[in-house]
């Protein structure tokens, strides 16, 4: 099994971002601009490694190499987005990897892309991009190109032998649940199990009982061979299952407007281990959105319309409005999973402003938002 912390870190030795690998502070596949770029990089390093696994590593600053990290992203409908977008497409993952200097939440991202040989390219037009472009990587700058279009193996060996550097050992898997039970977590239940002898799989969380029903918030869940974050949240709240061939989360969210919150389940994922040494991850979502009168979701809309108005221009905020501010976030996704779409336009614009202020909102603003992106790609 690869040791993914020591793959980005085999990666990163190659100071120079190259044919075969990426590197980028952050990405924003929520916006066009974000969303085309991405889909050219991952586009080029399918065409560019027809025979072996192009990566790009998220959460690190391009003059030095300073492993900044970025936010815990668990959208597991990306392999959805690159369907949508590219002919050809290649099996793309993307894997959260905890590094111990980094904040709690905070990760490097692992982008792996695995071409299926053939040519990839866009499907349609995307921001500046045209439909039917192709691109390589030339050195470190994904180009596109309109003749000789042929696929080239160049990078296996060199790639093979950076997988076989990060490979797992006993000291490291071991290193790597001392310190998840012991040091990561002393606040909460940690708990270990082992699956088909080879897999080490962490988790923890805060437990509380719900009519014989146990559910867990602030759960954090890893797989330690590989040293891979499967799920991290700060507030939601999950079940867990498991039996000996798999490990099952039940995510849900809180959701309700005038007092009136329910939780409703959003998406299950099960990890499944094979006795072959292999895994897979199966996410299904289940969320059945709750549905409002609209009369009540255009008062709603305009009301917090009109908070971030006064938060943009610096106008101090009423007690109401305090109270209308912290259920924000979940307003506009009701909003929008109602219809409304300008809801989620109005979300970002609140992003830039609550990211900057003394306000404790962006944090649930960010998982409202994520809440919409695995909806709109599934």
């Amino acid at each position: 099994m690869i040791n993914k912390r020591l793959l980005v870190k085999n990666l990163l030795a190659h100071n120079d971002e190259n044919s075969f690998y990426d590197k980028k502070r952050f990405i924003s596949i929520g916006e066009k601009e974000g969303k085309a770029k991405f889909l050219k990089h991952v586009c080029a390093l399918a065409n560019s490694n027809p025979n072996n696994n192009g990566y790009i590593v998220i959460g690190v600053e391009d003059e030095d190499n300073t492993i900044v990290g970025v936010d815990f992203f668990d959208d597991s409908k990306i392999q959805n987005l690159v369907n949508a977008y590219l002919d050809n497409p290649p099996k793309i993952t993307y894997e959260n990897i905890p590094f111990p200097h980094l904040p709690e939440g905070k990760v490097v991202g692992l982008v792996t892309i695995t071409s299926n040989g053939k040519v990839c390219s866009l499907r349609k037009n995307i921001w500046k991009y045209y439909g039917g472009a192709v691109f390589f990587r030339e050195g470190s700058i994904s180009l596109p190109k309109a003749f000789d279009v042929v696929l080239k193996d160049i990078n296996s060996a060199e790639v093979a032998t950076i997988e076989q550097h990060a490979r797992n050992n006993i000291e490291l898997t071991l290193d790597g649940v001392i310190d998840f039970l012991n040091h990561r977590h002393p606040d909460l239940s940690s708990n270990y199990l082992v699956f088909k002898e080879q897999f080490v799989l962490c988790w923890a969380g805060l437990e509380k009982k719900v009519k014989q029903q146990s559910y867990y918030s602030r759960v954090d869940i890893e797989l330690i061979n590989e040293q891979v974050k499967l799920f991290y949240s700060a507030l939601d709240e999950v079940t867990l299952s498991f039996d000996e061939d798999s490990f099952t989360i039940l995510e849900f969210v809180h959701l309700g407007l005038g007092g009136q919150e329910h939780y409703y389940p959003l998406e299950e994922v099960t990890i499944r281990f094979s006795d072959n040494g292999n895994y897979s991850i199966d996410s299904q979502l289940v969320f059945e959105p709750p549905n409002y009168d609209r009369k009540v979701l255009f008062h709603v809309m305009n009301a917090n319309n009109a908070i971030l108005q006064k938060l943009k221009l610096g106008i101090r905020l009423s007690p109401a409005e305090l109270m209308d501010l912290h259920n924000l976030p979940d307003s506009y996704l009701i909003c929008y999973l109602n219809g409304f779409e300008e809801a989620k336009t109005q979300m970002e614009n609140a992003r830039k402003i609550l990211k900057t202020s003394a306000y404790t909102t962006y944090q649930a603003l960010k998982d409202a938002l994520r809440v919409i992106r695995k909806v709109r790609y599934s």
